[in-house]
This record gives C-alpha cells, sequence and structure tokens, in this order.
C-alpha cells in the first residue's frame, strides 16, 4: 500500500499549488480520503476531507473558500486546488485513506509533501 503526494513547493503569497495524492494497492474507491498539514512543533490538523464515492466534503474553516478537494476515481487520485495562499499556510500536507466503506479502522498515510508560502 502506498500513498504517494505531489505538487508541493515555493509559491509566494496569494498564488495556486494544486497537490496530488496517488494510491496504490487498494481499493481506492471504498476510503475516504483526507489532507492534513502540521505545522513545526504541532499534530496534524485536518485540512479537508471527501467521502469515498466524492459526493460529500468537509474543510477546516481556515480554507474554506480557498481549497478544493477533488477525487477521481479511475485515476485512483485525490486532489487539493489551493488558491489564495497565504503564509500560514506554509506546513507539511499529508494524504490519508481511512475506510474501507462502510468502516473506517483501516489508516494509511503519505509522506508528505512541504508547502511553503512565501516572497
Amino acid at each position: 500500500v502506498q500513498l504517494v503526494e505531489s505538487g508541493g513547493g515555493l509559491v509566494q503569497p496569494g498564488g495556486s499549488l494544486r497537490l496530488s495524492c496517488a494510491a496504490f494497492g487498494f481499493t481506492f474507491s471504498r476510503y475516504a480520503m483526507s489532507w492534513y498539514r502540521q505545522f513545526p512543533g504541532k499534530e496534524r490538523q485536518l485540512v479537508a476531507g471527501i467521502n469515498n464515492a466524492g459526493g460529500r466534503t468537509n474543510y477546516a474553516d481556515s480554507v474554506k473558500g480557498r481549497f478544493t478537494i477533488s477525487r477521481d476515481n479511475t485515476k485512483n487520485t485525490v486532489y487539493l486546488q489551493m488558491n489564495s495562499l497565504k503564509p500560514e499556510d506554509t506546513a507539511v500536507y499529508y494524504c490519508n485513506a481511512q475506510g474501507p466503506y462502510p468502516y473506517s479502522d483501516v489508516d494509511y498515510w503519505g509522506k508528505g509533501t512541504l508547502v511553503t508560502v512565501s516572497s
């Protein structure tokens, strides 16, 4: 089982990035997917989540209206479109899979991708 994040990097304030997370080794369409982020010295916090079918999403208040989570079950990939980025969005972003539907007792994590928002 693998979750492989990509798309992180350095971006100026106000800019955009799209993170991708490709899944391997499990039935992707049976898992809810989420993006978490971790600031230095802090615990991981939920950024956005999407259910296994893609019809339901949820967001942290701090990113509502700026970030959009989506998934393509034909490509076993989940995305996080991040717009209007702020310096306080700087963090390591992790992909998470939880399932299999209708259960939620299995968790998979990616290794993370660094997003730096700075001028």
